[in-house]
């Protein structure tokens, strides 16, 4: 019996919210397969029954089935994605061989990785790779000026904001548009469109520019506090979080490593988007928080999520339906 107005302890709260919990799980997962049924059998019945002309559909895969290419992001991704891997294969080889075999830390290792990003970013972007170089070069330069103020954020934040703005509406730029003894550079310019890939290298610009601002003022991270909490951290290694929150020296946040951060070719296209603080402490020291199986996981994971998006774009012909312009009065 509980007297009114006695403290309950936390043990006895959270045992007598885990039913609630578990209520909550059991509601959702019945409304995700009632939806997701619906939605797929709805999908299925449109892809079957629709007789008109479906633009961007190609020989697939799957027999007897059409795949939707008309998404040109995904086409471009799915039609290189044999030449991507062996490029990241490469690379990671390449890249881990030097590092572990000459003992690369730091700055080594940020020079080795920035050489081999750029290489992979040629066959990319081609000679856009240009217009990435002189946006993150004004970025750090307005970072390294404007550190000290008390508004630097938003200044690194509205800088970056105008840059997508700008990319959107000039369609990455052309080069005839800084003179015609530029223009032949239009013919260079890579396999994928360097300004929709350009989305993760503001947000990284952005981290950047906030960690050293945050840096140069008063830090509030308790690590030691931090410690008691962490099961990871308590166990001698780092945690994810630490390594973000914890502040480097002012003289890691170097234009190379930046170049590096912004560039570094695993996370380029897809993410995911990790902190500068973090990025730049893993140079130094690389995580053990995940085993070689955790890893594999994680990569089978992804071959099983890119395999659903085969099976999605083989049978319902989502993208083909929106941009087909007069789909909506069929």
């Amino acid at each position: 019996m509980t007297v009114p107005g006695s403290p309950v302890s936390p043990g006895a709260s959270k045992m007598s919210s885990v039913p609630w919990k578990r209520l909550e799980l059991a509601a959702l997962c019945a409304y995700a397969v009632v939806f997701y049924s619906a939605m797929v059998q709805r999908s299925l019945r449109l892809a079957r029954d629709y007789t008109g002309k479906l633009y961007g559909l190609r020989a697939g895969s799957i027999p007897g089935r059409l795949n939707d290419s008309s998404d040109a992001q995904w086409r471009n991704f799915r039609g290189n994605l044999p030449v991507l891997t062996i490029v990241m294969a490469a690379f990671l080889i390449v890249a881990n061989g030097l590092r572990y075999g000459c003992s690369l830390k730091g700055r080594g290792a940020s020079l080795v990785w920035l050489i081999l990003s750029l290489i992979y970013l040629c066959y990319l972007h081609g000679a856009c790779v240009g217009f990435i170089l002189v946006i993150a070069g004004i970025n750090y330069a307005i970072v390294k000026l404007f550190a000290r103020y008390k508004y630097c954020t938003g200044i690194i934040w509205s800088f970056n904001l105008a840059m997508l703005t700008l990319n959107r509406v000039y369609e990455g730029y052309s080069f005839s548009l800084f003179g015609q003894q530029l223009a032949f550079l239009d013919n260079y310019r890579g396999t994928f469109r360097w300004h929709i890939c350009f989305n993760f290298v503001v947000l990284r610009m952005i981290s950047f520019g906030c960690d050293y601002c945050w840096t140069l003022s008063s830090s509030h991270f308790d690590h030691k506090k931090h410690m008691q909490k962490c099961e990871v951290c308590y166990s001698g290694k780092t945690c994810y979080f630490a390594l973000q929150e914890k502040g480097l020296s002012v003289d890691k946040y170097t234009f190379l490593t930046y170049l590096c951060y912004l560039t570094y070719a695993p996370l380029y296209i897809a993410g995911p988007v990790v902190s500068y603080n973090a990025f730049a402490a893993q140079l130094d020291v690389p995580q053990k928080n995940y085993s070689v199986g955790q890893i594999c996981c994680y990569g089978l994971r992804w071959i099983l999520n890119f395999l659903l998006i085969e099976v999605m774009t083989h049978f319902f012909h989502y993208n083909a339906f929106v941009v087909r312009a007069d789909y909506g009065g069929s």
